[in-house]
């Protein structure tokens, strides 16, 4: 039981570091196919969503949701497809470091 409740521990923490360590989890999740942190690509440069979506309260959870589902429009014609491949957690994680690049 000890052995048990102690791998799940150390799993959490991974999980849980993994998911702070948005450069890297945005390349490992195929943002940077579109995206750069201060250049357009295909996308916005994560420093201009940044410093778009700066101060506005509803930002994070407007932003999870175009990464889990995508979206059209704000950025001009191309759209953002869906990420299935994106948890909850790694989603949130990516957009707090996304709003940080101001």
């Amino acid at each position: 039981m000890k052995r048990s409740l102690m791998l799940c521990v150390v799993l959490s923490a991974l999980a849980s570091s993994s998911a702070m360590a948005s450069p890297d989890l945005a390349k490992a999740k195929n943002c940077m196919a579109c995206h750069a942190v201060a250049s357009k690509l295909v996308g916005p440069a994560f420093k201009d969503v940044g410093a778009k979506y700066a101060g506005q309260k509803d930002a994070e959870a407007k932003l999870v949701g175009k990464v889990l589902k995508g979206g059209a429009g704000a950025w001009g014609a191309v759209p953002m497809p869906a990420n299935p491949q994106v948890s909850d957690a790694e989603a949130r994680a990516l957009v707090k470091w996304i709003l940080a690049q101001k």
